[in-house]
């Protein structure tokens, strides 16, 4: 499948794989994962403590900011 993008979109995604440091084909490629798949890829499980994390594991909707990722932002 081939997607052309507006250039505008182009750009702001152009700008986002740069700041975070991926290219911009594997950041549409993860979003459109995020937004269609939710985000997860299946992982199966090897055993039952495998089982049970995964289990426990949850996703409560909360990102840090792109500050929070940077050295000085883990320890704010």
């Amino acid at each position: 499948m081939v997607i052309h993008l507006d250039p505008d979109l182009e750009a702001a995604l152009a700008a986002s794989a740069r700041r975070l440091g991926v290219a911009p084909e594997a950041l549409a490629r993860d979003v459109l994962r995020e937004r269609f798949l939710g985000g997860a890829t299946a992982i199966e499980p090897r055993d039952e403590w495998e089982r049970r994390l995964i289990g426990a594991a949850s996703d409560c909707g909360v990102s840090l900011p792109d500050s929070a990722l940077s050295s000085d932002g883990l320890y704010e």
